[in-house]
């Protein structure tokens, strides 16, 4: 192991070379932009997901970012003309395309190493672990691993899944002082607040939670927190604020079947906050996706609710959630794997929420929609889908035959488009008076 300042690493990767960055949080900043001072690049490949800066390297001629998850930065290189592709893959399948791509070059964030020499990943546990492994033990391969004071020290669960990386598996040791990036919630609106009304009602005591950002989700737990109920677990992809005041509240048990007495995730994204408080939290555990997300695995938990968005659904209940048009918006996630998951679960549920209205450039329009464009990519499949919530209620899915989904699907889209879509479905008998 070599401990280099950030430019000596940044040398080390070859004009021709392939590199692979964990999703979001997880990613080396100091060393991206190491990286981004050089002009050099001839076919530099790099595989990653939700970009947290905006970095020059993918601006620059010769390098291509290969992305399993859009964010605004990856949707900006785009629009900008940067060489920038989508990935389409799930979450826990980021692992098995990593280890086909097996790049040369791997990078990481950690925490400084404690004192026998372990440096916990932090932010993100994610779909990379095994891969980074592998790739310090090639020796044809380079693992540079950038620890940071300012992340915090988190947990796995060892001896098999520590969250951690010992020195003497890595190759190249870097240091960094950048804030580690934060994404605290928003304040919900009045729409997102009647949406997690609705969505109250399908979460009773004892639920284990999968939820991620936004304002619907930001209300639902605080709701939940705020409310009479508890007994809850949490077993999520991500680890949020709303969740550490939801543990804060005492409603927490953990008493969920699986993992029990700790709350799963992960990574984790959210506030200054929320990273102190995770800072060595022993009731934290991080776990790679492929536990995470593994539907089986979602299905042991007691009473699953999952709780995803949508950008638009159609009359039959399928649902896109990644996509707009012909133009990635986000990415696949796990959106399907809590979906199924939570299907399985005894007394589980899963909710799609999402405003039953989006304001475009050409004006508002319905995210209830009669039916997807040819060429439409599908996120979860209409026999995927469970409970569909907009602001005008809930459209509960399941069972039901293609008529009956239409119809509950209309009750809950705006009611200045309640009609045009009965219009577009002419087979849908008459509501009875």
């Amino acid at each position: 192991m070599r401990t280099l300042t950030l430019t000596e690493a940044a040398a080390l990767v070859r004009p021709d070379d392939t590199l692979a960055v964990p999703l979001g949080p997880g990613q080396p900043a100091g060393f991206l932009h190491a990286l981004s001072a050089r002009d050099d690049w001839r076919g530099l490949r790099v595989f990653g997901a939700l970009l947290i800066d905006f970095f020059p390297l993918f601006t620059r001629p010769g390098v291509t970012l290969l992305s399993g998850f859009f964010g605004p930065v990856e949707r900006a290189l785009q629009a900008a003309g940067h060489s920038v592709a989508f990935l389409p893959a799930d979450f826990r399948r980021f692992a098995t395309l990593a280890r086909t791509m097996a790049p040369r070059v791997m990078a990481t964030a950690a925490a400084p190493p404690d004192a026998d020499g372990w440096l916990s990943l932090a932010l993100h546990a994610g779909a990379t672990v095994d891969e980074l492994r592998r790739c310090g033990r090639d020796p044809q391969r380079l693992l540079v691993v950038e620890t940071n004071r300012k992340l915090p020290r988190t947990l796995g669960l060892p001896p098999e899944h520590r969250h951690a990386l010992h020195l003497d598996e890595i190759d190249v040791l870097v240091e960094s002082d950048r804030d580690p990036i934060t994404l605290p919630d928003g304040e919900p609106d009045a729409v997102e607040r009647r949406i997690a009304e609705h969505a109250l009602r399908f979460i009773p005591d004892g639920a284990t939670l999968q939820t991620g950002i936004g304002g619907v989700p930001t209300q639902i737990v605080r709701l939940l927190a705020e409310g009479p109920g508890g007994d809850y677990g949490i077993h999520t992809e991500m680890f949020t604020d709303g969740l550490m005041r939801l543990v804060e509240s005492g409603k927490v048990s953990n008493r969920k079947g699986v993992y029990d007495g700790f709350s799963i995730a992960t990574f984790a994204l959210g506030s200054r906050a929320l990273y102190d408080w995770l800072d060595g939290n022993e009731s934290v555990r991080f776990l790679p996706a492929s536990l995470t997300n593994d539907p089986s695995l979602i299905a042991r938990n007691r009473r699953m609710i999952s709780i995803n968005g949508a950008l638009s659904v159609d009359l039959e209940g399928q649902v896109v959630a990644d996509r707009i048009g012909d133009r990635e918006y986000s990415g696949i996630g796990g959106h399907e794997d809590f979906v199924a998951g939570a299907a399985f679960s005894e007394g589980g549920r899963s909710l799609i929420c999402l405003p039953a209205t989006a304001r475009t450039r050409e004006g508002v329009v319905s995210r209830i929609v009669s039916m997807f464009p040819a060429g439409a990519c599908i996120t979860t499949p209409r026999h995927q889908v469970d409970v569909v919530i907009t602001e005008y209620g809930a459209a509960e899915l399941a069972g039901r035959t293609g008529e009956e989904r239409a119809r509950a699907l209309i009750e809950i889209a705006h009611p200045a488009v309640r009609d045009a879509l009965r219009e577009r479905r002419p087979e849908l008998p008459p509501i009875p008076e």
